[in-house]
C-alpha cells in the first residue's frame, strides 16, 4: 500500500504565495510521474501540474507563469509552488502519484487527502 500526504494549504490574500508538498510513502518502486489536481466547489476535479520521473512538467492554462511543479526523487515529494493567486484559484488540492510497488509489477494510481487553498482578502 501507498500513502501520499499533503501539506501547506492554507489561507492566502490575492497576489500571495503558498507552497504544498506531497510526500509519498509505502511499497514504492519506482514513481513514473506525480501531479497536482484540484477542485472548487460545485466543480470538477481539474488537473493543476503533473511531473514525470524525468522531470518533463506540463500546467493547466490556467496556472502556465504562475505555478511551478518540482519533485524530489530521494525523498518521493512532489511540490507545486504557487504564485500570484488569485481567487479563482480557491479548491481542494489533491496529490496525485503512479507508482510501481515492485520492480515486476504494474502501475497503480494513488491519491492523497487533499489540502485546502482559500484565495480571499
Amino acid at each position: 500500500q501507498v500513502q501520499l500526504v499533503e501539506s501547506g494549504g492554507g489561507l492566502v490574500q490575492p497576489g500571495g504565495s503558498l507552497t504544498l508538498s506531497c510526500a509519498a510513502s509505502g511499497s514504492i518502486f519506482s514513481i513514473a510521474a506525480m501531479g497536482w489536481y484540484r477542485q472548487a466547489p460545485g466543480k470538477q476535479r481539474e488537473v493543476v501540474a503533473g511531473i514525470a520521473s524525468g522531470r518533463i512538467t506540463n500546467y493547466a492554462d490556467s496556472v502556465k507563469g504562475r505555478f511551478i511543479i518540482s519533485r524530489d526523487n530521494d525523498k518521493n515529494t512532489v511540490y507545486l509552488q504557487m504564485n500570484s493567486l488569485n481567487v479563482e484559484d480557491t479548491a481542494v488540492y489533491y496529490c496525485n502519484a503512479a507508482v510501481r510497488p515492485t520492480w515486476a509489477g504494474g502501475l497503480q494510481t494513488y491519491w492523497g487527502q487533499g489540502t485546502q487553498v482559500t484565495v480571499s482578502s
